[in-house]
């Protein structure tokens, strides 16, 4: 006696098909779920960020760079701009 093997409708191998699916999906989003919660609890080796220049600095040194001013040009003008004070870079 066969016990029913071959007159399935192919209802059982669908259902398996799709329990097996569901079964590595869930573990897997398992799996990512758990990294990404130790890994938001681990500290942050983050090196600090360099400050950036104030803005008006910042375009000077573009200019500079650009050959749009000389040498002496910058350094005049870098120094007026520090004299002034950070009320100046705003």
């Amino acid at each position: 006696m066969m016990y029913g093997y071959g007159n399935g409708t192919g209802w059982g191998y669908a259902l398996m098909a799709i329990s097996m699916v569901l079964f590595w999906g869930a573990v897997i989003y398992g799996v990512v779920a758990l990294v990404r919660y130790t890994r938001r609890d681990a500290p942050q080796r983050r090196e600090p960020a360099e400050p950036a220049a104030p803005e008006p600095e910042r375009l000077l040194a573009e200019r500079f760079a650009r050959s749009e001013i000389d040498e002496d040009e910058y350094y005049q003008r870098l120094t007026s701009l520090r004299a002034a004070g950070p009320a100046a870079a705003l």
